[in-house]
């Protein structure tokens, strides 16, 4: 597939963004729509798609310095910040991206645009330090988030929001959980050293891995040696300490990275639960890939009828559902589609499931509440209102891991029923 293909695609997903739609789903969409992309074409369109919400801000700026006037044609717009992205941070050659995206531009409005596109992203390439520089006088273009969220954030991480800020506009590491039941992180390092892979070993059993590469790439992966999960993911399962002999609930399971996990840390019965059919199958091939077993329930975790037969559990994962605020490095999306009022929406339809969840916990078990969200309302003030409403709860510990270069963004609160 070209150049011309691959930019028309990505103009399509930034388009996409702008009218409220998820990025992952909507590339995943159009990966299937085209079985005709090779895996370079993929990589292709994956890297400008989520390299133009990376840097949004940045270059809406860049482009509106150019302008006279606001541009009210959606597709224009969409194609133009496409080649910006190519010209401002890829290896593409600028004659054949300035090229392209013209040859697009001609088709819209009967060609009107096309020698105002060329005029442009010419001048773009002659201007294009200053105009990069121009971005550091600009909250919006330097950091590439909506001004709400880089005041939430001021207000909520006053020492460390600068460094958050930071790390959303990297990429995210491709992190490693090694299967302790077959190596550990040293073990598993010699074995990517002779697949020609380097890494760094963050603990016992985590790596970075220094290049990202597919999994099929990595040493016994498909016998389920070890698993793609974000390092501050990896969090989540130490911290609810699963022994052997409990009957563990994972409440909101998908993709199954932290059922895996639950159940390479001890031999125990694990009940997991997901809403929807297609994220549910996901827990299960994940399962199926490190040859573990668990009871799958496709439910809605606060409907209990549904799904619960009475007996209780000796510990509950409830990883629930969140704004995904942390995760703004490997979604990038996020900060664009995301509103100021959502922690507050999102932290109120938290509650009934919670509530539902810790009916089902024995007295003497423990519920880590989880998200990958940094906003206050959905972690720490939900975990206090939790307490105020039930007498039986008490915090046993809080961890708030801020997005870096190792992980993204999350919160865990370890409560225990009395």
């Amino acid at each position: 597939m070209s150049l011309y293909q691959v930019q028309s695609l990505a103009a399509h997903t930034l388009a996409a963004v702008a009218s409220g739609k998820n990025l992952a789903d909507e590339l995943a969409h159009i990966i299937a729509q085209n079985p005709e992309l090779t895996a370079q074409d993929k990589g292709m369109l994956q890297d400008i798609a989520y390299g133009c919400q990376r840097h949004l801000g940045s270059l809406k700026f860049m482009l509106g310095k150019m302008l006279n006037k606001p541009i009210d044609n959606e597709a224009l717009q969409s194609y133009l910040l496409v080649a910006l992205y190519q010209l401002n941070h890829t290896q593409n050659a600028p004659h054949a991206v300035v090229n392209e995206a013209v040859n697009h531009i001609a088709q819209i409005g009967r060609g009107q645009f096309r020698s105002f596109a060329n005029a442009i992203l010419r001048r773009f390439l002659r201007e294009k330090d200053g105009l990069n520089k121009a971005c550091r006088y600009d909250d919006v273009a330097k950091h590439n988030l909506p001004i709400w969220l880089q005041k939430t954030l001021q207000n909520q991480y006053t020492k460390h929001w600068h460094n958050i800020a930071t790390a959303f506009q990297a990429h995210p590491p491709l992190t490693l959980r090694v299967n302790r039941r077959h190596a550990n992180a040293e073990q598993y390092l010699a074995m990517l050293h002779d697949a020609g892979l380097n890494g760094k070993i963050l603990d016992d059993y985590a790596i970075r891995l220094s290049q990202a590469v597919p999994v099929a790439q990595l040493p016994r992966f498909a016998d389920g040696w070890v698993s793609v999960q974000d390092w501050g993911a990896q969090q989540a399962a130490p911290l609810l300490a699963p022994q052997n002999g409990e009957r563990i609930l994972d409440a909101c399971a998908a993709p199954g990275g932290k059922t895996g996990h639950i159940l390479e840390l001890a031999d125990c019965a694990v009940t997991a639960l997901d809403i929807a059919p297609q994220r549910l199958q996901r827990v299960r091939d994940n399962l199926a890939r490190l040859h573990f077993q668990a009871a799958l329930h496709c439910a809605d975790a606060q409907n209990l009828s549904d799904w619960y037969n009475g007996e209780p559990f000796d510990a509950i994962l409830a990883d629930i559902p969140c704004t995904a605020s942390g995760t703004i490095k490997r979604n990038p999306d996020i900060k664009w589609l995301r509103r100021p009022s959502d922690a507050y929406k999102t932290a109120r339809q938290q509650e009934p499931l919670l509530d539902a969840l810790w009916t089902t916990l024995k007295s003497g078990g423990r519920m880590l509440l989880a998200t990958c969200s940094l906003f206050e309302e959905e972690n720490q003030q939900q975990c206090q209102r939790f307490l105020n409403r039930h007498a039986d709860a008490r915090l046993q510990t809080e961890k708030i891991l801020i997005p870096s270069e190792k992980q993204d963004g999350f919160y865990y609160a370890l409560i225990e029923k009395h």
